[in-house]
């Protein structure tokens, strides 16, 4: 099974990907979590934050690749916060329910950081 890079950190703020429609943004973000997933292209760890959270929890279009990832090693780290903040605790998924010192933490060690 292939490694996930050690050295990269994806951050995922938004509920989709890019400024276009809603619906559009969440497809370009369907698409490129799968992309990695089914080529095998693993950061090492992938930040929830803000409104990104919605896409860590139960009725999520990207839950099943997200727990894929999960399963070669990506670690997902989620903003317990923004969780709260949006009243979804309860439907949280997939990943560990962190502070925004662990997403700074991650950033700080990462030698290359992608924000989606």
């Amino acid at each position: 099974m292939p490694m996930p890079d050690s050295e990269t950190v994806l951050l995922i703020p938004r509920y989709g990907m890019g400024n276009a429609e809603p619906d559009l943004q969440l497809k370009v973000m369907s698409t490129y979590l799968k992309l990695l997933d089914e080529n095998n292209l693993l950061p090492a760890i992938i930040c929830f934050y803000t409104e990104g959270v919605k896409l860590t929890v139960e009725g999520s279009p990207v839950l099943d690749v997200l727990q894929s990832l999960e399963a070669k090693g990506v670690r997902i780290i989620v903003c317990v916060n923004c969780l709260t903040y949006y009243d979804l605790s309860d439907k949280f998924r997939v990943g560990i329910e962190c502070g925004l010192t662990d997403i700074i933490e991650a950033q700080w060690h990462a030698s290359k950081v992608l924000s989606l």
